[in-house]
């Protein structure tokens, strides 16, 4: 008998070989642990403030939540085809061509159960045991995760702080034979990096030069922009490459709609025919009344996006002039998302109050939940040791406290 994991974590006695040597390698996601634990304490009485996930804080905007009232009354509540309703293909097509100038018809867009699911759809259709993916560090912390499951290897490029931009130099040492995908997240999740048309157009000369290597765009904070950035995406800005490009994107973040779990894809036919055969065995279509919400939120008014952005950007202002005036942080402003993404490397080695050494990132992150109840993402979940994550996804006066609160666990610091 040998130890395994039971779905809570624990170890428990089970036959040799029960568990897949995939799951066994996977970690489990970093910010939903630190959620978790965040809501366990405040449940036991703690007084904390959370800043690790990245949701909004807004309700999903009426316009919206009335057109999946109006499904579900009209009965849409059967299944849906697999890859999506075709209106929601339909307003999916016709967005991308409005909003990006990238023209994909509606048969060659998959609809999924939220933009993790379309990425992963698109990777257990590709890999093979071995094949590559290039990741820019700092990463969302389920790429890499999501190819070691499939037995692939993620391979980590790390462009240089405080942008974290991959460079076509960076780009060009990371390709191998083996390489199959490029993942590109832009505005980034951690570092908040928005890619210029300029930046794009000189990765994909590198990318001409090996055209066995495909191009995966993760959009979802398409709108999330500020302080005048503007929001490319690659396939708009190297369009002779859009054959070897998949679009993802969803309605998730900029819409306030984390809870209906809706997401697409849109690329070349047969990878998307690929895609719908692997989501027809693992989940069906999405959630049927949620595709009619989404429909209403890409073909709808946009004020209540824009007020969202202007709240959000407001925010970002404050934290970063909060966390950068801390002793020992520093604290550059991100050009999209919804993320701080500080550097605390000044503060590894030094100790709480309470003679606790601060060995790291994870260190710093749980003496601050211990002694000030402020929850962060240690930079380390996303590739990139000597950093926090604090989402200003959170209620102004909330956010203004839990920085504070940093400030003087950061002060406090011997």
């Amino acid at each position: 008998m040998q130890e395994s994991l039971h779905d809570d974590g624990a170890m428990s006695s089970t036959s040799p070989g029960f568990f897949s040597e995939p799951v066994l390698r996977m970690k489990p996601s970093a910010t939903m642990e630190v959620a978790q634990l965040a809501r366990d304490l405040k449940a036991g009485g703690r007084d904390i403030i959370s800043l690790s996930t990245g949701e909004p804080d807004f309700d999903t905007p009426a316009h919206i939540v009335e057109a999946a009232h109006r499904a579900a009354l009209e009965g849409k509540t059967r299944y849906p085809p697999v890859q999506g309703v075709p209106e929601l293909r339909q307003a999916v097509s016709a967005k991308l061509r409005r909003e990006n100038g990238v023209t994909i018809a509606p048969q060659d867009v998959i609809v999924s159960s939220g933009a993790k699911q379309a990425i992963s759809n698109a990777l257990i259709a590709t890999m093979n045991p071995g094949d590559e993916v290039i990741i820019p560090a700092p990463c969302w912390v389920s790429y890499p995760e999501l190819v070691l499951m499939l037995g692939g290897r993620p391979v980590f490029a790390r462009p240089r702080a405080p942008r974290f931009a991959l460079s076509p130099e960076d780009l060009e040492r990371a390709i191998t034979p083996r390489t199959k995908w490029l993942l590109l997240n832009s505005p980034g999740n951690p570092g908040g990096t928005t890619y210029s048309p300029g930046e794009l157009q000189a990765l994909g000369d590198v990318l001409r030069r090996h055209p066995h290597v495909h191009v995966m765009t993760d959009d979802i904070y398409e709108y999330l922009v500020y302080g005048g950035a503007r929001f490319t995406t690659f396939a708009q800005a190297v369009p002779d490459l859009a054959d070897r490009t998949l679009v993802i994107n969803g309605v998730s973040k900029a819409f306030a709609m984390t809870g209906w779990r809706i997401g697409y894809a849109a690329g070349r036919g047969d990878l998307i025919k690929a895609m719908t055969k692997v989501q027809s065995q693992l989940s069906s279509g999405a959630n049927t009344v949620a595709q009619w919400a989404a429909v209403a939120a890409l073909e709808g008014p946009r004020g209540q996006i824009e007020a969202f952005v202007r709240t959000y950007d407001e925010r970002r202002r404050l934290a970063a002039d909060i966390l950068s005036a801390s002793a020992g942080l520093a604290c550059p402003l991100p050009e999209g998302a919804f993320y701080l993404f500080p550097d605390c490397t000044a503060l590894i080695g030094r100790r709480t109050r309470n003679g606790v050494p601060i060995d790291g990132d994870a260190a710093f992150a749980r003496e601050l939940l211990n002694a000030h109840g402020v929850a962060v993402v240690p930079g380390a979940a996303f590739g990139t040791p000597g950093h926090f994550r604090a989402s200003f996804a959170t209620r102004t006066d909330a956010l203004e406290e839990a920085c504070r609160r940093i400030q003087r666990f950061c002060a406090s610091l011997e």
